[in-house]
């Protein structure tokens, strides 16, 4: 009897026999000012919360690596970011 495969209702790439699942990461930006601000300007000074989206490529307590292109043949990534998991606030895996 022929086992038949369940789909992945989730997005991803197989590179090498190892799929890579498609992420939407929100995570915190830093902000810089050169100029001079008050203490009441200084107190609104927020980091921005930002969203990309990629293949998420390995993720540890530290370090999370995503690319967004890859090789269609070969192990080679293109479109790459590492986000120091601090900066990270949300994960969220894209559905087909």
């Amino acid at each position: 009897m022929s086992r038949t495969r369940k789909k992945s209702k989730y997005k991803h790439t197989i590179i090498n026999n190892k799929k890579y699942f498609f992420y939407k990461i929100t995570w915190f930006d830093i902000c810089g000012d050169s100029g001079w601000a008050v203490k009441s300007e200084f107190d609104k000074f927020i980091p921005s919360i930002m969203e990309s989206q990629g293949y998420i490529y390995s993720k540890d307590r530290k370090l999370l690596r995503t690319f967004a292109s890859h090789d269609a043949n070969d192990e080679l990534f293109g479109d790459r970011n590492v986000y120091p998991m601090g900066c990270v606030i949300k994960m969220e895996k894209v559905e087909n």
